[in-house]
C-alpha cells in the first residue's frame, strides 16, 4: 500500500495511525478530522475539564516527541467514499485517494427536537461543547440533565460539586439499566439521591420552554422543571451518513467482521462507528468505550495490511469506567448476557460493591464501585476465560 487514509482524528483514528507505524507500514499516511483540534481525550470533558481542574493542554493524546509522519487534514469533513476511485471525498471539494482506508468517524450526540437555537441547551461530545458548557456552569443556577446515562450522571455530579441546583430526568424506570441491568443500575443511580440531586425516572420529556433562552423542561406527565441550563444526554448516533451509497454495509454503524473488516476490500472500521462481530455473543456489537477505541485498531490494522489474510483474535471483554460523586465505577463484560447478579464484596448502601454477573453459573460481567483492586483481579479472570 502506498497511501492509507484514516478518516477520523480522535482516539480510534490516532490509535489506528499508531498501529500502522507500529506494524511496519512506512507509506503515505493521511489523517482526516472534522474538528480543528488535534486528537484529545474525551472522558475528562464531563468531569475534570468541566470542573475547571484540567486544562486543554492536559487533554492531548499525543506525546511531545511523537511523530507519525502523517499528513493531518483537520477541519475537513468526510462527505463521501468513491469505491471505484478509492477516494475519500471531503465537504470542501477535495479528494484523498488511498489504497487502504480506516473509518474512524465516531459518533455524534443526539439532540432534542425543537431545541435548536435556544440558548442554554447543550450536548456534550466535543471539546467545543465542553468549553461552552463549562462557561455556563461557572455562572451557577439551575441545571436539568435530560438522560440518566453515564454522560448525564457525570455532568450532574460535576455540576453538583460546583454548587448548582441539579435535576436529572430519565425516561426509563431505572437509569443505567441497559449497560448495568436494573438491580445494579438502581444502586449506582442512587448516588444522585445520596447527594441531594433530584432524580425523576419513568417520565419522558415533552419539550422545552423559553423564548430566546431555555427556562424550563416540560415533562410528558404535565410537570414543568425550571432550568437555566439544560444538558441533553440521550445517547449518540454513529457518524456514517457520508458512507451512504459507497458499498460499505451499514447496520447500526459500519457492519464489520470480528477483525474490523468491512464489506469493501481494503476498508476497515474502528471506534464508536464500528459495529464489530462478537464471536462470544454470536452477534454484532457497537462498543462505544475508550478502551475499545484504543485496543481494537491493532486487530483492524493487521487485517488491513494483510489483505484480510489473518485470523481474527478474540477482543478483550469491553471495559469502561465512570467517576461520580467521588465514587469510581468500573464495568467489564456484557450485563445483557447474564441471568443472575450477586454482590460478592462490599455493601450496596455504602456504594462500595463488587458485583459479578453470571450466565448458567459462568461469569460474564463484573461491576465495581470503589473496589479497584478486586475489580482488576476479576477483570483479568474474565479476559483469560474469554480468550
Amino acid at each position: 500500500m502506498r497511501t492509507v487514509a484514516v478518516v477520523g482524528a480522535s482516539l480510534a483514528g490516532l490509535s489506528a495511525a499508531r498501529s500502522l507505524r507500529k506494524q511496519g507500514y512506512d507509506g503515505r499516511l493521511v489523517v482526516i478530522g472534522d474538528e480543528l483540534h488535534r486528537p484529545y481525550d474525551r472522558p475528562p470533558l464531563s468531569k475534570e475539564f468541566l470542573a475547571g481542574t484540567l486544562g486543554e493542554a492536559d487533554l492531548s493524546l499525543e506525546t511531545d516527541d511523537e511523530d507519525l509522519r502523517a499528513e493531518w487534514l483537520l477541519g475537513a469533513r468526510a462527505a463521501g467514499l468513491d469505491r471505484t476511485e478509492r477516494a475519500v471525498r471531503l465537504a470542501d471539494g477535495r479528494e484523498v485517494r488511498a489504497d487502504g482506508i480506516v473509518i474512524a468517524t465516531g459518533a455524534v450526540a443526539r439532540t432534542l427536537p425543537g431545541s435548536e437555537g435556544l440558548a442554554g441547551v447543550h450536548t456534550l461530545r466535543t471539546l467545543d461543547d465542553a468549553r461552552a458548557l463549562r462557561d455556563e456552569l461557572a455562572r451557577g443556577g439551575r441545571l436539568v440533565v435530560i438522560g440518566g446515562g453515564f454522560i448525564g450522571a457525570e455532568v450532574a455530579s460535576t455540576a453538583y460539586a460546583l454548587g448548582l441546583d441539579v435535576t436529572v430526568v430519565e425516561a426509563a424506570p431505572t437509569p443505567l439499566a441497559g449497560p448495568l441491568g436494573a438491580s445494579m443500575g438502581d444502586i449506582v443511580s442512587a448516588l444522585h439521591v445520596d447527594h441531594g440531586v433530584r432524580l425523576l425516572c419513568g417520565v419522558g420529556v415533552k419539550g422545552l420552554s423559553g423564548e430566546r433562552r431555555v427556562d424550563a423542561v416540560l415533562l410528558e406527565d404535565g410537570r414543568s422543571i425550571p432550568g437555566d441550563i439544560v444538558v441533553v444526554g440521550v445517547g449518540a448516533r454513529p457518524c456514517v451518513e457520508w458512507l451512504e451509497g459507497s458499498g460499505v454495509e451499514l447496520d447500526n454503524g459500519v457492519k464489520c467482521g470480528a477483525d474490523g473488516r468491512t464489506s469493501l476490500a481494503g476498508v476497515v472500521a474502528v471506534g464508536d462507528c464500528a459495529n464489530w462481530y462478537d464471536a462470544r455473543a454470536g452477534a454484532h456489537r457497537r462498543v462505544e468505550h475508550w478502551t475499545g477505541a484504543r485496543e481494537r485498531p491493532d486487530a483492524a490494522i493487521a487485517t488491513l495490511l494483510a489483505g484480510g489474510a489473518v485470523e481474527p483474535g478474540v477482543p478483550r471483554p469491553p471495559y469502561f469506567w465512570s467517576d461520580q460523586y467521588g465514587v469510581k465505577i468500573q464495568f467489564v463484560g456484557h450485563a445483557a448476557a447474564a441471568d443472575s447478579v450477586t454482590i460478592e464484596a462490599g455493601a450496596a448502601d455504602d456504594r462500595d460493591v463488587l458485583a459479578v454477573y453470571r450466565r448458567a453459573g459462568v461469569p460474564v460481567a463484573v461491576l465495581g464501585m470503589n473496589q479497584p483492586r478486586l475489580f482488576t483481579r476479576w477483570r483479568k479472570q474474565l479476559a483469560a476465560a474469554s480468550s
